[in-house]
């Protein structure tokens, strides 16, 4: 990743950045050469929050950058940075006294991500040189955990299948000194995960199962679930080509639990972390499980097949059963699950579903405060009788409601296979950017992790 954030000491001659107001625009009261304003009006700068222009100031034959700081409703918090990041590839200090240099930093350092696995990037960036004191730490934590997410979201299943992402999850955590294991193939079902199994037969790449640990075992237990599908055709159920063409996203929910586990584990945060992902691909062949199969999980129950393109809720039961043996006081699951989440409430806002009122509200606090929208949406008991099997424990889908409430009763599904753990919250995700916005490029994207590492700092205390 390159430096986006730099000390005075190693900048040469870097451009000013000056902040303005509308009224330093249209105003009398002008600090600079008149032909300054004159550019910005004729670049249409006028001010405004996520603006910026370079121009040259006659007056000290040098450039300038103008960064608009006037704010209207509904402004996004990110924009001041995007704007920041959109000029030119130089070196641009900062003034002493910034409104929110966090958020600043932040908008700045997430709309800067830029995809290169495949061909370098189009452009240079540009570079911030900060104020004297600045701490970047806690940025730093938190863009790396995005842009790995992003990162694994964005490559695509013929070099992201169920090894590589199970070796991905490995190498992250023996980085930071974490230790687990990853269980292969056959040995899933000896090991209790049939549905792990079931879901991933069918393809060429088996599937696998990583369960990884760091920190103190004697600290409060957080303990995160991803769903790790790299890519759904939908099985015998099978998508048609244009719902294929973002399945390589699929694994969103395991791509933003370990971009949470690097900000906890780069942040020393004084948890005992557990990462649990079932790395599958949904595929076709002979081997595929099939609608009106009946299997049995891990939690003893048995699951009638409703639909083999819900096959993510039941990768998950078996990852949540393991998870919640070892009844962690935090166990939080991700998942890119159900189409009806974003027909409820769109790409850009995920639902999260948790019995718990007191972590709900801290949850919503905090995604407010970070500017990483989550809405709630009820775990709706009478909605469990859609799941009404006659003749297993459970059926995975909603057969009985005319396909309502598609994202409560996949939430309703997975609540079965929670018990033991003191708090537990699941998050429906896109994972996914359609439309360019301020630190939101179009991609794969972390959602909800921002808020979640506040969430977890806050509760179980920060280092830093």
């Amino acid at each position: 990743m390159q430096t986006l954030f730099i000390g005075s000491a190693n900048a040469e001659n870097p451009i000013p950045v000056l902040p303005v107001l509308t009224s330093d625009v249209t105003g009398e009261e002008r600090t600079l050469h008149q032909a300054v304003w004159d550019f910005c009006r004729l670049q249409g700068f006028e001010g405004k929050a996520g603006t910026a222009v370079l121009a040259n100031d006659p007056a000290t034959g040098s450039s300038v950058a103008l960064l608009g700081l006037s704010e209207e409703p509904n402004t996004d918090p990110f924009a001041i940075g995007a704007a920041l990041a959109r000029l030119p590839a130089a070196d641009y200090a900062l003034p002493d006294a910034v409104p929110d240099l966090p958020a600043l930093l932040l908008g700045f350092g997430l709309s800067s991500y830029r995809f290169t696995r495949y061909r370098p990037a189009q452009n240079r960036l540009p570079r911030l040189v900060l104020p004297s004191g600045t701490d970047t730490g806690r940025v730093a934590h938190i863009l790396a955990g995005v842009n790995l997410a992003r990162d694994l979201i964005n490559t695509p299943a013929n070099d992201l299948g169920p090894a590589e992402l199970a070796f991905a999850i490995r190498d992250l955590f023996e980085a930071h000194g974490g230790t687990g294991e990853i269980i292969e193939a056959g040995e899933l079902v000896e090991r209790g995960f049939p549905m792990v199994h079931t879901v991933g037969r069918a393809s060429s790449r088996p599937p696998r199962l990583a369960d990884y640990s760091w920190g103190d075992e004697a600290a409060p237990k957080v303990t995160l679930v991803g769903k790790g599908v790299v890519f759904d055709t939908g099985g015998l159920d099978i998508k048609p080509s244009n719902a294929m063409l973002l399945m390589k996203k699929d694994m969103g929910g395991a791509a933003n639990v370990l971009g949470l586990a690097a900000m906890i584990m780069a942040a020393k945060l004084p948890v005992r972390l557990r990462v649990v992902v079932p790395c599958v691909e949904n595929a076709v062949s002979g081997e595929a499980f099939r609608p009106g199969d009946v299997l049995r999980s891990r939690k003893g129950f048995t699951v009638e097949i409703g639909n083999t393109d819900a096959e993510g809720r039941l990768v998950l039961a078996d990852a949540l059963a393991l998870a919640d043996e070892e009844e962690p006081d935090l166990l939080i699951d991700m998942a890119t699950l159900t189409g009806a989440a974003r027909v409820a409430l769109g790409p850009d806002l995920p639902p999260f579903f948790t019995p718990d009122d007191d972590l709900a509200e801290d949850i919503a606090m905090m995604a407010d405060a970070a500017n990483d929208p989550l809405w709630r949406l009820p775990l709706w008991q009478p909605y469990m009788k859609y799941l009404e099997s006659r003749i297993a424990d459970i059926n995975h889908v909603n057969t009985a409601g005319a396909g309502f409430a598609g994202s409560i009763t996949a939430a309703l599904f997975l609540s079965r296979f929670v018990e033991k753990a003191g708090s537990w919250v699941h998050f429906d995700i896109y994972g996914w950017v359609p439309i360019d916005k301020p630190g939101r490029p179009v991609g794969g994207e972390a959602q909800g992790i921002r808020a979640l590492f506040d969430l977890i700092c806050d509760r179980y205390g920060d280092p830093a």
